[in-house]
């Protein structure tokens, strides 16, 4: 195969950089070590899961590293990186085109192109999304000039960026009663709020959960994703090795306007014609006044309160990267806006499958598993997908894979382990269920969701040792009711009832 003319034919050809993309090509390499794998990215570098360990039946623990793509293709001979965006499918003659003029004809194709951010305005240079790692890095650069920023957004990214920010006054803007609704409820973002005020931890928790590293970070300048291109996304941890700092000698100040959104973007100029008031850093237990300050840029929210700022960044989650691949092609599109696949990670056109944020899952699902667009789940559909390509061609049959019985996501929030499990926040249970409780101010938070004396889902924060057991029960759905209130006290070992 003559990848390197730009006109290549090949049984495997795969869509993206990111963790879902290189895991599938990988796996693919692996199981055809005689075929040639075409990995086609728009980023000059790839996301590679290393370290890999299965922490229990569900949850599991990996290091993602940003790589040259010429250690992929060391590691793997068989792999071919073509470093160029898509620029159109057409699925009827089984063809990509590149935006470098490339041609290449597959077999089967996999498209794990991820999903791009959300912004709250299209076109604002005063509005940052943190999707990649120019973005990150943009956004380490202009807070280190900043005093004042407004966050918009409660998912993981945002809650991340409120936690680590020092030296710069927040206002974080959340449509939500409570931080952190993806994630968790009201009385687990209670627990949480004391973390955003007190002075932060010299050493971060070591937490069995995914770590992000740069691989190679001494090298000097790395190549940059052109401007309009979209890096693949960041990893877990992304945060570590920025300094994420403002002008400012304080630690943390943030406050947080809950129930609303950003009803418009003001410029400076704008502003002044407007003649209205805007608010100066709300000081504890006073009502806000007027602002002195001229900012560059001004934030109206939904209730009526405009404060001035450096700039926004706009961590209000993401959107399917499909729009490249649909011009021609006859997909059947979820609600979301992702390429709709079915049990084998099949779409909806002969030989095309999606794995990673790209997709979604149509499916009958199990009564505690969802989709949500993690890491953990990139790297799940990535590998599913290859086994179902591969199965495909062997025309062997394949069960869905046993990652998809249960949702099980761990990571780190204000320096706490944070362990989800199973419907965490009781999704789509109705009002038939009840909640069970634990806490411990400072140290440990957990929550249980029961539903006809069965578990059906858990939030652990803290080091509570509770999530194999906790995995166990729900994936075996035992009747708990004989345990009642039992099955979170502290002075009995829970471990010792289910050995």
């Amino acid at each position: 195969m003559a990848a390197v003319s730009g006109v290549a034919q090949s049984r495997f050809v795969v869509v993206g950089g990111g963790i879902a993309g290189v895991t599938c090509a990988e796996k693919l390499a692996m199981d055809f070590p005689s075929e040639d794998i075409i990995l086609v990215t728009a980023s000059p570098v790839i996301k590679a899961v290393t370290n890999f360990k299965q922490v229990s039946k569900t949850l599991e623990e990996f290091d993602v590293e940003e790589q040259p793509s010429s250690l992929l293709e060391q590691r793997y001979p068989n792999i071919k990186v073509i470093h160029s965006a898509v620029k159109q499918l057409k699925s009827d003659e089984h063809k990509i085109f590149t935006e470098d003029g490339g041609e290449y004809t597959y077999e089967k194709l996999c498209l794990c192109a991820g999903a791009k951010p959300k912004l709250i305005f299209e076109g604002n240079p005063y509005v940052l999304g943190i999707r990649d790692t120019d973005s990150a890095q943009a956004f380490q650069k202009n807070l280190a000039r900043a005093e004042r920023i407004v966050v918009v957004g409660n998912g993981g990214i945002a809650l991340e960026l409120v936690y680590e920010i020092e030296g710069c006054e927040v206002i974080w803007a959340i449509k939500d009663k409570a931080i952190g609704n993806t994630f968790f409820d009201a009385g687990a973002a209670e627990f949480l709020i004391p973390k955003l005020t007190a002075g932060k931890q010299e050493t971060p928790i070591e937490c069995k959960r995914t770590k992000y590293t740069m691989e190679g970070s001494e090298k000097k300048e790395r190549p940059a994703a052109a401007s309009d291109k979209l890096g693949s996304a960041l990893g877990p941890d992304w945060h570590e090795g920025l300094q994420l700092k403002g002008t400012k000698e304080f630690s943390h100040k943030i406050h947080i306007e809950i129930l609303c959104e950003v009803k418009k973007i003001h410029s400076q100029q704008e502003f002044i014609q407007l003649q209205q008031t805007s608010l100066a850093f709300p000081k504890e237990g006073k009502n806000a006044e007027p602002d002195e300050v001229l900012w560059p840029v001004y934030v109206e929210l939904t209730n009526g309160k405009i404060y001035g700022c450096n700039f926004i960044v706009s961590a209000t989650g993401v959107v399917p990267n499909v729009k490249p691949f649909l011009d021609g092609n006859n997909f059947a599109i979820g609600e979301d806006g992702g390429l709709k696949v079915d049990k084998h990670m099949h779409t909806s056109l002969p030989g095309i499958y999606a794995a990673g944020d790209i997709c979604t899952a149509a499916w009958e699902p199990s009564s505690v598993w969802h989709q949500m667009r993690l890491w953990t789940q990139a790297r799940q559909m990535g590998w599913y997908a290859a086994k179902c390509m591969a199965a495909d061609t062997t025309g062997e049959s394949i069960d869905l894979d046993f990652s998809f019985e249960l949702f099980a996501h761990v990571t780190k929030f204000f320096n706490y382990k944070v362990v989800v499990l199973g419907k965490f926040n009781a999704q789509g249970l109705g009002l038939d269920h009840e909640l069970m409780l634990r806490c411990t101010k400072g140290q440990e938070y957990v929550k249980v969701v029961m539903q006809n004396g069965r578990m059906m889902g858990a939030v652990l924060i803290g080091e509570t040792d509770l999530e194999e057991t906790f995995e166990n029960l729900i994936l075996n759905q035992m009747d708990l009711s004989a345990y009642g209130e039992d099955l979170l006290n502290p002075d009995i070992d829970i471990e010792d009832y289910f050995d």
